[in-house]
């Protein structure tokens, strides 16, 4: 069944007109999954998560998007509708059309892994080039031991029984996944020894012992029997996410900092490509340019990020009401532009995902 949701063209800050086939960028708030065309700012609520959650035909929508290169705009969304029941998982869907006011999709299937923790939530989530999926879930997000977990989805993902194995069931509030060209794999640790930990081939090639899938986890669920991970980048405080450049670098974004960080290929900071104006860090949240969460970048290198609009409430730090936008980045001649709002006004904006039609 095709589903379409509610369109509102030219609703970003800095950008209006009429709708255009252009890069589109998701962006998951709260529970809905709006859609922006990159060129005018118009915008699509695709998936209505937020209007009634207690329907089990609407996602509701948490964290990163992702596009499998295989399929053409095929695309993993994490949900957690109506859980407990069903418990949160990973939805497989696919998009219809490529215009803002035009777009639909059609859910083919879910993967559902077994949690270490009674309140985990599904975040992250990478394709590699042959189509395998990569997952992580959150484990405990505050306090708690490291029980986040990247999981590994066997093709074809999402039809008939879905069949994976855990790769780490130790990180530390598992955060956005990355896979670069080398199929090495990327996951932001927010907590407990933070940073950006790298997974090398080989891999399992099955959820079985000769796939190199022997050992299982507490839960009774497929665990890798070994895989190469080492600590990728560190001192950086909470990072959530990282994308890939076009010119062999790498951004990490670091929410309670303000900070998007620009690393090289051995993972030392070359630069900071977002930061706080000179004297916020030191003031009160929210900061003026954000605090990045989510991150995206298009072919030509354009960065956007989700920003949650931090501030500091009676419960600590945590998301402002209607503080939330969509920003992103140019550079000029390689360097960084002042960021730009497509959209404001946004609650609990939590991730990214750009589709090139």
């Amino acid at each position: 069944m095709l589903n379409t949701a509610l369109m509102v063209a030219g609703c970003g800050d800095d950008h209006s007109g009429s709708a255009s086939s252009s890069t589109l960028v998701f962006a998951p708030e709260g529970e809905d999954l709006n859609v922006y065309d990159a060129a005018s700012g118009a915008k699509q609520v695709l998936i209505s998560g937020n209007e009634d959650e207690s329907r089990p035909d609407i996602p509701a929508v948490n964290g990163e998007v992702c596009f499998d290169p295989t399929h053409k705009g095929r695309f993993a969304i994490a949900d957690d509708r109506t859980q407990p029941n069903p418990p949160p998982h990973w939805t497989i869907m696919q998009l219809h059309g490529s215009r803002i006011g035009e777009l639909a999709y059609d859910e083919l299937g879910r993967v559902t892994p077994t949690f270490q923790g009674d309140n985990d939530d599904p975040v992250g989530c990478a394709y590699m080039r042959d189509g395998r999926l990569l997952t992580t879930d959150i484990g405990s997000d505050r306090l708690g031991p490291s029980n986040g977990q990247l999981s590994m989805w066997f093709t074809p993902v999402g039809e008939g029984t879905p069949h994976y194995c855990k790769l780490d069931i130790e990180i530390g509030t598992a955060g956005a996944v990355l896979v670069d060209a080398q199929d090495r794999i990327y996951v932001a640790s927010a907590r407990n020894n933070p940073g950006i930990y790298r997974y090398s081939p080989p891999y399992p090639t099955s959820d079985t012992a000769d796939g190199g899938c022997g050992g299982t986890d507490h839960t009774g669920a497929p665990l890798v029997d070994t895989i190469r991970k080492e600590l990728f980048t560190a001192g950086i405080a909470t990072p959530n996410a990282i994308v890939a450049s076009p010119h062999g670098t790498f951004y990490v974004s670091s929410i309670v900092s303000g900070m998007i960080g620009e690393f090289d290929a051995d993972g030392h900071l070359i630069r900071r490509v977002l930061q706080p104006p000179a004297g916020e860090h030191l003031g009160p949240l929210p900061f003026s340019t954000g605090s990045p969460f989510g991150l995206g970048i298009d072919s030509d290198g354009t960065l956007y990020y989700s920003d949650l609009g931090l501030i500091i409430g009676p419960g600590g730090i945590g998301p402002g009401h209607r503080l939330g936008t969509v920003r992103r980045i140019t550079f000029v001649d390689g360097e960084p532009q002042p960021p730009e709002t497509l959209d404001s006004g946004l609650n609990f904006p939590d991730g990214i995902g750009v589709f090139e039609p």
